[in-house]
């Protein structure tokens, strides 16, 4: 099956999912798992913007939350590797070769190529990222870009 046909079943799936659910970690945790599952992707999952501390100056990170795949990094701040670029820039940032990528965090060494989609919430500010990796490089193109931010916009 062609990577568009994929996509088209996985939004249809994705949306019959999360329709009527309000609750964030479980719809994140069905849609990573989906994603995953129909791309077969090395790494997928969602980092989500949180305060670093609670009681703090305001100042946010993205933290690790519901994912499929291997054990992965916990904190990312603004700015900082592909996630962190995705949040500052709030646009899709499609990464060939991780190892071309100024500031790249290396959460796996066999992680070769990543796509990371923001998702946002109702006032377009950035509550989280889709972050996706995979062990084959140039993996990601405008088709994923495309699909995956049409799927997000099902978290808002």
């Amino acid at each position: 099956m062609e990577k568009e046909e994929k996509y088209r079943l996985l939004l249809a799936q994705v949306t019959s999912l999360v329709e009527g659910e309000d609750d964030e970690v479980s719809v994140m945790a069905n849609v990573s798992a989906a994603i995953h599952e129909t791309m077969g992707f090395f790494w997928t999952g969602f980092y989500v913007v949180k305060p670093v501390k609670p009681d703090g100056d305001g100042t946010e990170e993205l933290r690790l939350g519901p994912f499929q795949g291997p054990v992965a990094c916990m904190h990312i701040g603004y700015g900082r590797g592909v996630c962190g670029t995705a949040w500052q820039r709030a646009e899709t940032v499609v990464v060939p070769d991780v190892e071309a990528f100024p500031g790249h965090i290396a959460c796996s060494s066999l992680s070769r190529s990543e796509i990371v989609v923001p998702v946002f919430d109702a006032r377009h500010r950035v509550k989280a990222v889709l972050d996706i990796d995979s062990r084959e490089m140039g993996t990601f193109d405008e088709v994923d870009a495309r699909w995956l931010e049409q799927i997000v916009t099902l978290l808002a």
